[in-house]
């Protein structure tokens, strides 16, 4: 599957294990795909995201374990303040506590199967609109069509299955 990603989609790749070693991740989950994504490629500008904008968002829920503003949200509707939570935890155990990994050790990362599940989505976005290559458009495809925190991200800024999937019919048709 890799040898049909174009320079960008592996700098992407490659990007997302960077971004899970900073962030002391053991595992390269969608989210990392989804920053790297930001970092790396403008379909998100092309899609009126501002890549800033988005890396903020995505810092605010890695902080808070992987809830999104939906789910902070959702919360607060039973009483439950998050963002208090997440202070205390960061008190008693310091900042960062819920990302989920401890900052250190450089090197490779494994996929979990969610990022590899949105990987294969992505060829298979790739192969049913005829492109011979996987581009970022077919990751962001991807994230929007499978369920999780990186697609209820996007979908707080407007960036939906429909959105992406019109986007790249017109390159595809250009």
């Amino acid at each position: 599957m890799f040898e049909r990603f174009t320079t960008e989609l592996r700098e992407v790749v490659m990007g997302a294990q960077r971004v899970a070693s900073d962030e002391g991740s053991a595992n390269v989950d969608p989210l990392h795909l989804l920053t790297s994504l930001a970092r790396h490629a403008g379909v998100l500008t092309t899609l009126g995201c501002p890549a800033d904008e988005l890396a903020d968002d995505l810092r605010r829920v890695r902080r808070r374990g992987g809830m999104s503003d939906a789910d902070v949200e959702a919360l607060s509707g039973f009483g439950i303040d998050v963002e208090h939570i997440v202070e205390r935890v960061e008190q008693t155990h310091g900042p960062g506590a819920l990302t989920g990994g401890q900052r250190g050790g450089r090197g490779h990362r494994p996929f979990t199967q969610d990022a590899k599940k949105v990987l294969e989505k992505s060829l298979r976005e790739a192969i049913e609109v005829g492109s011979k290559r996987i581009e970022g458009e077919h990751l962001l495809l991807a994230l929007t069509a499978l369920p999780g925190v990186a697609a209820d991200v996007l979908a707080q800024r407007g960036i939906d299955y429909l959105a992406v999937r019109r986007l790249v019919e017109q390159r595809e048709a250009s």
